[in-house]
């Protein structure tokens, strides 16, 4: 006979069944309602968080915008600025290469000042004299020395101003490069989405990087910046303006200097010219003098020797008379008169050989007089020439060097006379 086979363990009631269904009912109502709760929370904090992360990124693209018109401002600004100071740092280096120019141009001016100064160092005897045109050469010396210090400091100021561009220049190139790279990575910043192939998570975004400057210092470097370069640039062009004021001003100096010292060289010239002529006015009358005492002292040596001849006829005449025999001897008319003709004689060649020594001592001193007329006159010749060679010397001043072709015969174009020779074996001068 079958058996029944019965699970073992605790049999419960049917009240414990219905309190357990009741209880399994009441907690799926309380879970649910917790869930509905839940849901309901659920969806006002996905409405919150949605509109607060929409309103987060309109306002940060708004602030990426509103960034990036400022940097790209700040960017213009420096782009003009940048502008300005090469166009300064060209006109400052236009201008000092035109402040070398004519410091180098100052050079021509002192060698040839110097050149002339050199060749009237030449000049001999009486000649050497501290005269009006040494005085306007040294001067012309000191006024060229004068603008070459101040041309050689404008062109080192217009140095030290270029490198102080340069160096703002450099911090305005840094600056707008680094506004460059912001622009860029701001621009890309503002063009992510949540479609965006390259985004993902990073470690510790929020992070304070080094270096980071606030808003503040930001705008303040920059102003910075800009408002030192433009200091910079308003220096260099009141130095501009005061080395065109230099160079303009030295030149007219100089231009005066040159025309006041030609001047006196050209003054200097016609004196020695007159000078020149006067010495050989009076060399010509010397000369004629000296022929025409020459040839006195001829026939008053001739005369002497006449009255030589007739003091022996006297003499002889005499002497052969004492041979007259005895009382023939007698001291008659004759012999009182050829007595008297003696004494006579006597007397006349003492005064003819008196004023003979007379004649050749101042033949003498005429010749010694022409020597030093025709000495002065050789001093006065040399000294035109020199002259005349600081004047075509100094034609290069306004005479492109290339053109300038000096004078051959400078004294004879100019006097077109030479030096007379002394007569009767006298020293000819050089």
């Amino acid at each position: 006979m079958a058996t029944l086979s019965v699970k073992p363990g605790q049999r419960l009631t049917v009240p414990d069944w219905h309190t357990n269904t009741e209880l399994i009912s009441a907690d799926a109502e309380s879970q649910r309602s917790a869930s509905h709760r839940v849901r309901q929370e659920t969806r006002a904090l996905r409405n919150e968080t949605n509109n607060q992360a929409k309103w987060d990124e309109h306002d940060n693209q708004t602030r990426l915008t509103e960034r990036i018109s400022s940097v790209n401002r700040w960017k213009e600004t420096l782009d003009k600025c940048l502008a300005d100071i090469d166009e300064e740092i060209d006109a400052l280096a236009k201008v000092k290469e035109a402040a070398e120019r004519a410091l180098q141009a100052k050079n021509l001016s002192l060698d040839v000042a110097i050149e002339c100064l050199t060749l009237r160092e030449s000049r001999r005897a009486i000649d050497v004299v501290r005269d009006p045109v040494e005085d306007e050469l040294h001067k012309e010396v000191r006024v060229i020395d004068k603008a070459k210090r101040e041309l050689q400091q404008r062109v080192n100021e217009a140095f030290e101003q270029l490198c102080l561009l340069q160096e703002a220049r450099q911090q305005l190139s840094f600056d707008h490069r680094g506004k460059m790279e912001a622009l860029e990575i701001d621009r890309v910043c503002l063009s992510l989405s949540v479609n965006s192939p390259n985004i993902s998570f990073k470690v510790n975004p929020t992070r304070v990087p080094n270096g980071s400057t606030a808003v503040d210092e930001w705008e303040q470097n920059s102003q910075y910046n800009k408002d030192h370069a433009e200091a910079e640039m308003k220096a260099s062009t009141k130095l501009r303006e005061m080395i065109v004021l230099a160079i303009a001003q030295t030149n007219n100096e100089l231009e005066a200097q040159r025309v006041a010292t030609e001047f006196a060289l050209r003054k200097r010239i016609r004196d020695m010219e007159r000078a020149y002529d006067e010495l050989k006015w009076q060399e010509q009358n010397t000369l004629e003098e000296i022929s025409e005492m020459e040839e006195d002292i001829r026939r008053l040596e001739e005369d002497l020797r006449r009255k030589m001849q007739d003091l022996k006829v006297a003499h002889t005449r005499l002497e052969t008379r004492t041979y007259r025999p005895n009382v023939e001897l007698c001291r008659d008319q004759v012999q009182y008169g050829l007595t008297d003709e003696v004494r006579q004689l006597e007397g006349t060649i003492r005064a003819l050989k008196l004023k003979l020594a007379e004649a050749q001592d101042a033949l003498d001193a005429l010749y010694r007089q022409l020597y030093r007329i025709q000495t002065d006159i050789g001093y006065k010749a040399n000294s035109l020439v020199l002259d005349n060679k600081c004047m075509d010397s100094r034609r290069k001043l306004v005479v492109p060097a290339e053109k300038f072709v000096p004078e051959v015969d400078t004294f004879n174009r100019t006097t077109n006379r030479a030096p007379s020779l002394l007569k009767n074996g006298q020293l000819e001068l050089a």
